[in-house]
């Protein structure tokens, strides 16, 4: 058993969430995103980015980190939605570990508490948009029992990429499932 904590994110944790989202993004997606522009991913320009998310300090956006003794270990975000997306009307905007703490539970602990301040926000339902060809994150929604909504083609910063859209109808169920989840 690992000692670890949730909580949610403060503006002081944007750096430390935008190592973790390069270092995953760089593992996780080798292969499915040309490499040039993994390697062109900037820790400095991510954490900009997050240091704004986190400044906004936004009712409708969710935050949280898990963390140990040395610090940040991965992060997921939460959004509820301006208008409902294929009928759901929050997102699951993020969900990144550092590679070292994937496939311990560490991700399903993060789901469920996301999943539980969404609820709290008086949300439906929750969609979460994963690359296609992503395998491992297609196993985890499912494993937790989310349905494949749809796959569609999208663009991101000028790449055309396959999407697939994985949706939980029932999110205090997804809270209850993921409530005694064991880090191991």
């Amino acid at each position: 058993m690992i000692d670890i904590r949730i909580r949610r994110a403060s503006v002081d944790d944007a750096v430390a969430i935008a190592r973790v989202r390069v270092e995953s993004w760089r593992t996780t997606y080798r292969g499915m995103i040309p490499q040039a522009y993994l390697d062109g991913m900037s820790v400095e320009a991510s954490a900009t980015l997050w240091d704004r998310t986190l400044s906004a300090q936004s009712p409708r956006s969710q935050v949280f980190v898990a963390e140990d003794a040395d610090g940040v270990l991965g992060f997921a975000a939460g959004a509820v939605l301006p208008e409902a997306k294929h009928g759901f009307d929050a997102e699951l905007a993020a969900i990144y570990l550092k590679p070292a703490y994937q496939r311990l539970g560490l991700g399903s602990k993060l789901l469920g508490v996301t999943a539980a301040a969404l609820v709290a926000q008086k949300v439906a339902g929750m969609i979460v948009w994963v690359i296609a060809g992503n395998k491992g994150a297609r196993a985890f929604y499912e494993g937790h029992g989310a349905e494949l909504i749809v796959e569609q083609p999208f663009q991101w910063d000028g790449m055309d990429l396959v999407e697939a859209g994985y949706g939980w109808r029932d999110l205090p169920a997804l809270v209850a499932a993921t409530r005694d989840a064991a880090v191991h």
